[in-house]
Order: structure tokens, then C-alpha cells, then sequence
């Protein structure tokens, strides 16, 4: 039934977006139409996304570390936070005891944590990134999951793990949001359909990395300690927020300007 649930909940949302979304033209219809034509097939397409990643522009590639980091401190999180509860938090000596199950579903009560704070954190978010710069504002949330998921490596009681989620909230905020808008601003016009489709390559990267290759890490260099995998998740996510620094975002003067004005706007009303 979640599965039904979570699927309608989708296709309402992206129905939603067909409907309430009004879609702009091209100027010259017919311009565009011949460039379309132009890239048609397998073979174009290939050499516009090969073309497209040589050409990436230079805020995409700082972001790229960025990207492929945090999604791979996530995606150990995801796999091993659940299991690390069960035997870690509540002690659980097998996969078949009552208490193993209990552990599995606090996880998932932890994970409805980070996603609650992630919802109340969007409205802050906004304000944090006009007062320190997006770049400034996406290093600290990520340096929260960071440590939040660090911390789990310390804590015993299944209350104390709710506020490691909070980190989590934090980050998972600035994840969803911060680098899309850092990237939107250093993209050609033409390329930007091209080239966000290339960014989401930093996501899918550190998932096939972690199914393929992470096992085989549990088993030879952290002996099946979920903690360790949740804590390296962590550390991921904080060497994620000092490369942060390195990233050049174009828009983010813009931004502030934007700021400025509007608090003399608000002082002049006042």
C-alpha cells in the first residue's frame, strides 16, 4: 500500500506541474524547429551531451565533487543507518528478533526526522543564503550533516539519534535546492536542458558506486560495521562542504544586491 500511496502522491504532483505550468515558446518557432532538426537521432544527441561535457562551464565542474560526495554520504546513510540502529541502538542479535524489527522501523522515524526539519528548514533557507551567499550557506548545512551523521558514532539512545537527524534536515534543505541554483546562474541559455540533465550524472555516479562497490568495502576494510559506513557518510558530506569553498557562483552578487535593495525597499516603507 505505501508503494500505491507514494505513487499516486507522485503522478498528482507532476500532473499538477503539467497543468498549473505555463510553457513559453521559442521567439523564432521556426529557428528552433530547424536546430531541432539538426540534433535529431541516437548519434546527435551523443555528440551534443560529449560536446556539452567538454564545454562544461567551470562552476559545474567545481560542483561536481560537491555533488558526487554528498549524494555518496547519502546513499550510506540510506543503506546502512537502518541496519546500524538495529544492532548498534537497540542491540539486536539477529535479523529475526523482535527487537531488530523495532530498530528498523525507529530508523524509519528517524528518517521521518530529517525530512520534517528539511520542510521547515526550506523556509529559512532563503534568508540564510541572502545573508551569508549561497555557496557560504550550502557549505554550513552540508557541514550539519556532516556532523550529524559523525555523531551517531557516540550515541546510544534512540531519543539522542532524532537530533542527529536535524543535521541531516538541514543538509537534505540545502541539497534539494542550494547547487541547482548556484548552477542555474553559469549555464548557457541554449544548454541549459543539456547540461541540468548532465548534473544529475553526480547523482546517479555515486549510487551505481555505492550498490557495486561498498559491499565489497563492508567486507574487507570496515568488517561489517554499519557505524563506520554511517560515519564515512558523514565524513563525505564534510569534505563535500570544505570543496564548497572552491565553487565560483556568478549569481550569488546578484543575490545580494537583490537583498540590499529589498531592505532599503523595506526601510523606506517603514
Amino acid at each position: 500500500m505505501s508503494f500505491y500511496i507514494g505513487a499516486a502522491a507522485f503522478f498528482a504532483a507532476v500532473l499538477w506541474t503539467i497543468v498549473s505550468t505555463a510553457e513559453y515558446p521559442p521567439e523564432d518557432m521556426e529557428a528552433f524547429r530547424r536546430a531541432k532538426l539538426k540534433t535529431k537521432g541516437l548519434n546527435a544527441n551523443a555528440r551534443e551531451i560529449l560536446s556539452a561535457i567538454a564545454d562544461m562551464p567551470a562552476t559545474m565542474r567545481q560542483l561536481a565533487p560537491v555533488q558526487l560526495l554528498t549524494w555518496l554520504g547519502l546513499y550510506c546513510m540510506w543503506l546502512y543507518f537502518p541496519v546500524a540502529v538495529a544492532h548498534n541502538v537497540f542491540r539486536a542479535a539477529n535479523q529475526s528478533s523482535s527487537v531488530y524489527t523495532r530498530g528498523i522501523e525507529w530508523a524509519g522515524i528517524c528518517f521521518a526526522m530529517y525530512s520534517a526539519v528539511c520542510f521547515l528548514f526550506s523556509f529559512v533557507l532563503p534568508g540564510l543564503a541572502r545573508a551569508v551567499g549561497r555557496r557560504n550557506a550550502h557549505s554550513l548545512c552540508l557541514l550539519c550533516g556532516g556532523a550529524g551523521l559523525v555523531s551517531v558514532s557516540v550515541i546510544h539512545s534512540k531519543i539522542l539519534l532524532l537530533a542527529t537527524m536535524v543535521g541531516v534536515g538541514i543538509a537534505w534543505s540545502s541539497i534539494l535546492s542550494v547547487p541547482y541554483a548556484v548552477l542555474a546562474g553559469s549555464l548557457p541559455a541554449r544548454r541549459t536542458g543539456v547540461y541540468m540533465g548532465i548534473f544529475n550524472f553526480f547523482i546517479v555516479i555515486p549510487e551505481i558506486i555505492a550498490s557495486l562497490f561498498f559491499g565489497w568495502i563492508m567486507n574487507h576494510l570496515l568488517n561489517n560495521n554499519r557505524i563506520a559506513a554511517v560515519v564515512a557518510g558523514g565524513l563525505f558530506m564534510l569534505i563535500a562542504a570544505v570543496l564548497m569553498q572552491r565553487v565560483v557562483d556568478s549569481g550569488d552578487e546578484a543575490v545580494r544586491q537583490y537583498a540590499r535593495k529589498s531592505d532599503l525597499r523595506t526601510v523606506a516603507a517603514s
